[in-house]
């Protein structure tokens, strides 16, 4: 079954040989920076194209941007055009990290505008253990070109989050644990706490029990509070990257989120920002 941005295993089995469908693994496994090429260099769907979180959608550390600084607009079309991504092909993300990883490149291309992008509602495991065929063989997709059309709306600064924590008519949320949130515990970060006004909404809410994706009814009760608000919703994380499932479960029913891609690890870079934390 396709919903607005997800995909079920059966329907990608049914159309595995598709000509203008790109496959791409993208599990990575944070703190084991290599586990996530190795275990694809092992074994991955068929017809895969591996992107790695850090070195494809991320760019290098800096002083500010967070651990995963979004990659500039050109090395985003640079990344996209040598995976064979354009506007002709229907991608499908998958990982086995609940879809945090997936969300991630999911986001990347909707905001240079592309349409036909979808996250595997089963990651990997799921999709081995329902007995689909997996594959040792590397195929790499001819280059193309990748023509950006950039939706900046989707995407928020850290001046404009700043200038919006006491704004009414704002909603952020805080994508992390409720430890990571509250401050109690920051096992990543060097500052533990949250963006003041934050409300808590950890994205593994978006997982059913055995860590697939939740139906888009489900995610539509779990997200009913939210449905009918008129605010602006700016969704972050620690570093950008599982903020993104959030992001896409938010508009999956019908509202539109914008990401502080920076988030946590970037706004702790500012030494005036303020700090909230709470019990």
């Amino acid at each position: 079954m396709v919903h607005k941005n997800t995909i079920s295993s059966e329907w990608l089995n049914n159309h595995l040989n598709d000509s203008n469908l790109i496959i791409v693994d993208c599990r990575f496994q944070l703190g084991q920076p290599t586990k996530g090429y190795k275990a694809f260099q092992e074994e991955h769907l068929p017809r895969a194209i591996y992107l790695d979180l850090e070195k494809d959608l991320s760019s290098p550390i800096s002083q500010h941007g967070g651990r995963h600084p979004l990659p500039t607009v050109e090395k985003m079309v640079k990344t996209f055009s040598k995976a064979g991504i354009d506007q002709s092909k229907k991608v499908v993300i998958y990982d086995d990290q609940g879809g945090a990883m997936a969300a991630r490149l999911w986001w990347m291309l909707k905001y240079l505008g592309h349409e036909q992008v979808f996250v595997l509602e089963e990651g990997f495991s799921h999709w081995k253990a329902n007995g689909y065929p997996t594959s040792s063989q590397f195929s790499p997709t001819p280059e193309t070109v990748f023509i950006p059309s950039v939706r900046k709306e989707m995407l928020v600064s850290m001046e404009e989050v700043r200038s919006k924590i006491n704004d009414p008519d704002t909603l952020l949320i805080d994508s992390r644990s409720k430890e990571r949130y509250t401050g109690e515990q920051e096992p990543i970060d060097p500052v533990a706490g949250h963006i003041p006004g934050a409300v808590l909404e950890d994205w593994q809410n978006r997982l059913s029990v055995n860590g697939t994706w939740k139906t888009k009814p489900l995610q539509r009760d779990s997200l009913q509070k939210y449905i009918d608000s008129e605010k602006d919703i700016i969704i972050y994380c620690g570093s950008g990257v599982t903020a993104c499932a959030n992001v896409l479960a938010f508009d999956e029913v019908g509202l539109k989120p914008r990401l502080y891609a920076g988030s946590w690890s970037d706004w702790i870079t500012y030494q005036d920002n303020p700090i909230a934390r709470s019990k």
